[in-house]
């Protein structure tokens, strides 16, 4: 195997894992402990789980971001950056920024402290924040995943 098909092994395993993970906390987890007879106690248990995901996932979006780079500079591929008919680049980059920006500022140095006094002051309020969050982040990862397999096959939405 190439070095080219390894980057995108890798960084087709990263998304699985990553986007997977968001997936599943949020059409199966997420809706699961909402059957929890307290508020609190949900916020919590989200808390402890999601804390073991977030590992998970910065390593998963680190592996994303380097293969990512890493293909894009070995095609030469910066170009694609100027034309609508690849917006899907622009989408997975997006998608990318806005969940490292999470993983490694928001949520350590910010959004822990945050969900512990809103979920405090209003745990049903939180945790309904808390999974309308989740169910944006899915669908944009999903839209970013599913023009990126299209468009890499060769279906474009937009031409230029």
């Amino acid at each position: 195997m190439n070095d080219f098909a390894f980057a995108r092994v890798l960084h087709v395993l990263g998304v699985v894992l990553w986007i997977g993970g968001v997936a599943w906390i949020t059409t199966v987890f997420l809706p699961f402990i909402r059957q929890f007879k307290s508020a609190a106690e949900r916020v919590v248990f989200f808390e402890n789980i999601e804390r073991r995901f977030a590992k998970q996932a910065r390593v998963a979006t680190l592996l994303v971001g380097a293969s990512g780079f890493y293909m894009v500079s070995v095609l030469h591929a910066w170009g694609r950056f100027t034309k609508v008919s690849f917006w899907w680049m622009h989408a997975m980059v997006l998608v990318w920024l806005v969940f490292t920006v999470m993983l490694f500022v928001l949520e350590p140095l910010v959004l822990r402290k945050r969900l512990k006094e809103l979920a405090q002051r209003d745990p049903e309020k939180t945790f309904a924040q808390i999974h309308r969050l989740h169910w944006a982040l899915l669908v944009l990862s999903l839209i970013a995943v599913g023009g990126a397999v299209a468009g890499s096959h060769g279906w474009f939405l937009f031409q230029g």
